[in-house]
């Protein structure tokens, strides 16, 4: 259902006379959305309507509606796209899919979206229900997906639109290493984004489109790499690392937007905590005369629309029994950041682990490994809810067990550190062990002085260990697990069984032990 996504059949007589002085364009996007259409709170959790009148709370569909609104009153020319990712991270996902985002995203008029790996969490089926429900191009450059007959002609790799009369183009732009971190199937494969980017900038360019844009949930770093290698791209709107860039904060990561060369990289966090606003002015031969901007945070000082804050409400009430149970209690703050955990031993790595050798550990299971990248917030001190719980482990996944040897743990525990300096999901949080990390090594000779309960790792024997089904299945790069003996990929659902351990355990407090240590 592309409704307002031009196809350019018949137009090539008009090009001449698109482009005959300076155009400007503001470009609205978001990106990581992750099924937030309530208000979060600051840790990016759930956030009481208590907390949302007393102005304590961010994000959430209906600002996002008056702030894209009062931005295109302001704009000569605007479009607004998304970076990936709305799929997964509430309730709201667990309990609608895609049909929830799909219809905000329509009503808040999105232009184009890149395919985000979440998208693909439930496989190929959801994603085609999702494509089918909304009115925009959803795009993805880099993948092959001719065998998989549900998306075979539903994902295409770039697309035109216009605006004031000028073509602008469109790239969608997906993880490399999305078979690695989801479920897209056997049927797609993934390739080199500089490649792929490229070629498609190559085929809009011999169309006459001269301004282009790529929609890219790849990360910051990734970005960067492509602006570099490609030519003829003028815009990356980026996604995937959550990246927090901006002119004003000294918590930003970098510029709003990051030049690299003459391409303007933008991202706005995550979450619908901010609505990114770049503003550009091209020439008449589509280069940039200048880009300025910056994300917009959607705070308290933006008013929620009331027609979208009642259908929210709506949504809310089949979930509203399930979220609201409190199901434990904080003892205190429980540290679950992003910026934390995938780099560090980290508070809800240590519980979230904790919890599920817990579990298990009457079984002979010795250790617990638990990939940060499904550790999504922190918890508050004071009452849980489960809605809290599955904020933190949305992912639906299961308790694995299974049997390896301390070879193929070491080989584990390298790829978890491999991508530390990309901030990666993969980096592992423990329990029942140790391990030293030295950041300046060579990937796949870091981890050091390995420990299960407290005696030095030996390879050669074989140990019981307890993750989820996501990481036992190959995810986040532990493809060396599949092979795993005596494995169990069907115990309880890891947000009941964190529930039941914070339940049992009052006084339980977050804490820092020394888990992983650095050289």
């Amino acid at each position: 259902m592309f409704h307002r996504f031009i196809i350019l059949l018949g137009l090539c007589s008009l090009w001449p006379m698109l482009a005959q002085a300076d155009f400007s364009l503001t470009v609205l996007h978001t990106n990581d959305f992750h099924a937030r259409f309530e208000p979060i709170s600051k840790y990016d959790s759930g956030c009481s309507a208590e907390h949302n009148s007393e102005g304590k709370c961010f994000g959430g569909s209906a600002r996002l509606v008056t702030a894209v609104t009062e931005a295109r009153a302001r704009a000569q020319n605007s479009i607004l796209v998304d970076g990936g990712d709305q799929f997964q991270g509430t309730l709201f996902y667990t309990y609608y899919k895609g049909k929830l985002a799909a219809e905000l995203m329509n009503k808040l008029g999105y232009d184009g979206m890149t395919v985000g790996n979440h998208e693909f969490d439930d496989g190929p089926e959801v994603l085609r229900g999702f494509i089918d429900n909304v009115e925009f191009p959803v795009l993805m450059s880099n993948a092959d997906v001719s065998r998989e007959k549900l998306l075979a002609d539903k994902l295409p790799k770039s697309a035109i639109i216009e605006r004031g009369g000028e073509l602008i183009g469109l790239i969608g732009l997906t993880p490399e290493d999305t078979d690695e971190l989801v479920s897209p199937g056997d049927n797609i494969t993934f390739s080199d984004p500089i490649r792929a980017v490229q070629n498609e900038v190559d085929h809009l360019s011999a169309q006459g489109v001269n301004k282009i844009i790529v929609l890219s949930h790849s990360s910051y770093m990734v970005d960067r790499r492509v602006a570099a290698k490609t030519t003829g791209v003028d815009v990356i709107v980026g996604g995937h690392s959550n990246t927090y860039l901006s002119n004003l904060s000294d918590r930003a990561e970098g510029p709003y937007p990051t030049m690299v060369g003459t391409t303007a990289i933008v991202q706005a966090y995550a979450y619908g905590k901010f609505l990114g606003e770049l503003n550009l002015l091209f020439d008449d031969q589509g280069q940039i005369l200048s880009a300025t901007g910056e994300p917009l945070i959607m705070d308290a000082t933006v008013k929620e629309d009331a027609v979208t804050k009642s259908r929210i409400a709506k949504a809310a009430k089949p979930l509203s029994e399930i979220i609201n149970t409190v199901v434990a209690d904080a003892a205190g703050f429980i540290d679950g950041e992003r910026n934390t955990c995938r780099v560090q031993e980290c508070e809800m790595g240590n519980l979230i682990t904790d919890a599920m050798l817990a579990e298990v550990s009457s079984r002979g299971v010795q250790i617990a490994i638990q990939n940060s990248g499904g550790i999504r917030a922190s918890i508050d001190q004071g009452p849980v809810t489960m809605g809290e719980v599955l904020t933190v482990l949305p992912f639906q996944n299961t308790l694995s067990t299974f049997e390896i040897s301390g070879a193929v743990l070491l080989a584990a525990l390298e790829n978890g550190v491999s991508q530390i300096e990309e901030v990666a999901g993969r980096f592992p949080q423990v329990a029942g062990m140790r391990y030293t990390v030295d950041r300046a090594a060579e990937i796949g000779a870091r981890v050091s002085a390995v420990q299960i309960a407290g005696q030095p790792l030996e390879l050669d024997r074989v140990y019981r260990a307890v993750s989820n089904n996501y990481v036992r299945n190959g995810g986040d790069g532990y493809k060396m697990f599949r092979g795993a003996q005596n494995a169990y990929d069907f115990s309880p659902d890891l947000a009941d069984v964190l529930a039941a351990f914070t339940a049992a355990a009052p006084d339980y407090r977050s804490r820092i032990e020394g888990r992983i240590t650095f050289k």
